[in-house]
């Protein structure tokens, strides 16, 4: 019964993670998107379009926030009012939940940090609730994401080195395979990669049985990003490492040390500075 109640999803923000998502779930869920730039959302099939964020909010039950975190304020300024009785689903990084229930009110958040294996249904997504969201609210999300990938369930307070680990992890490996045989990818490296990288998810706050399934969801799934996007580790890597980001200060940190463990203490640090509390 409850997946009827909330059967239509809105996404704002059609940008990487945006995008993947309506095309992943699009044929599960009844998707509609807002994006200001409305070049990403002509002729989108199978989904609808609206022409403002209040219109998608009015519409649908569910609202994933898919805008970079310094479009939040603006974003929240329009729709706060329209909120109520919304399931509030939040991709960006660095976003608390308690931040969002203290801008927009009384209203059931569910904070999700997918990767960008999402746009090949490979993710790595971990998810967290915040105060008002019930249990039913936190199995629905887990279910969404399954269709996206593997999901798990951390703590608010693990998000950053969620974000180190599966968010920045692919760029690590994508750094240190580049211009190898593919083959080596597949052999030493992965295997490799995986056992130091688990060590890594230890130093920052995973237990032992975690920090090795969430390394190795990862990994395989920036694989298999490489490989079904038909690109290069080098490309892929690019195309993680945003401008002063977590995963910029975790290659830093992996070029001047060459260790694992120093790049994702690096990149759990600089998510920490980027995050808004409440």
């Amino acid at each position: 019964m409850f997946n009827f109640l909330r059967k239509k999803i809105g996404i704002i923000g059609f940008g990487n993670m945006g995008s993947a998502i309506a095309e992943g779930i699009k044929n599960k869920y009844a998707v509609c998107v807002f994006d200001k730039d409305k070049n990403k959302i002509n002729a989108l099939k199978n989904i609808t379009v609206v022409n403002n964020p209040v219109e998608l909010v009015k519409q649908c039950e569910v609202i994933i926030l898919g805008v970079k975190p310094q479009d939040f304020d603006g974003l929240f300024n329009e729709i706060k009012f329209f909120v109520e009785n919304k399931l509030i689903i939040s991709i960006a990084a660095g976003i608390t939940t308690g931040y969002i229930e203290k801008v927009l009110g009384k209203v059931a958040v569910v904070r999700v940090m997918p990767n960008l294996a999402v746009k090949v249904r490979k993710s790595t997504t971990a998810i967290c609730k915040g105060w008002l969201a019930t249990d039913k609210d936190m199995q629905f999300v887990f279910k969404l994401f399954k269709y996206l990938g593997i999901v798990f369930i951390f703590p608010e307070d693990m998000m950053d080195a969620v974000t180190a680990i599966a968010g920045s992890g692919p760029g690590f490996w994508c750094d240190l395979v580049q211009g190898k045989p593919k083959e080596e990818w597949k052999n030493f490296s992965l295997e490799h990669f995986i056992q130091e990288f688990s060590l890594a998810a230890e130093e920052v706050g995973f237990n032992k049985e975690d920090a090795k399934k969430i390394v190795t969801s990862t990994t395989m799934g920036t694989l298999a990003t490489v490989e079904a996007l038909g690109i290069t580790p080098a490309e892929l890597r690019d195309k993680i490492t945003s401008k002063s980001g977590t995963t910029q200060a975790g290659l830093e940190a992996l070029h001047n040390s060459g260790s694992l463990v120093e790049a994702a203490k690096a990149a759990v640090l600089r998510s920490k500075e980027l995050s808004k509390k409440e």
